[in-house]
């Protein structure tokens, strides 16, 4: 394979195999989809949160995600699906995940 000066090959997903964040980020997210995807009651911002759940597994597909887009996707999940008992505890697991990549600044 020809290549550049100081350019690397593509070797798949673009994540880092070393941050333990972001294998923890796929997990959590992996998690609660299947559960969501398991409960059988609708409600009106259900797919708010397969979409932003979508988003969180695409982000961490691809390499260390930005921590404020990955905040925002937490509060949108946390807000459609927070009043859901049953997915309370997936939701928690997302959260600490989140929160794996550091603190948003003060202001």
């Amino acid at each position: 394979m020809l290549r550049s000066l100081g350019q690397r090959p593509v070797t798949g997903s673009g994540e880092d195999p070393k941050d333990p964040r972001v294998a923890q980020l796929r997990t959590a997210v992996s998690r609660l989809r299947r559960q969501l995807a398991a409960h059988p009651a609708e409600f009106s911002d259900r797919a708010i949160a397969e979409d932003e759940l979508a988003a969180l597994a695409a982000m961490a597909a691809h390499g260390v995600p930005e921590t404020p887009r990955l905040r925002r996707s937490l509060l949108l999940i946390a807000g459609s699906i927070g009043s859901v008992s049953a997915l309370a505890a997936g939701l928690t697991g997302v959260r600490a995940a989140v929160d794996l990549f550091g603190e948003p600044p003060r202001g």
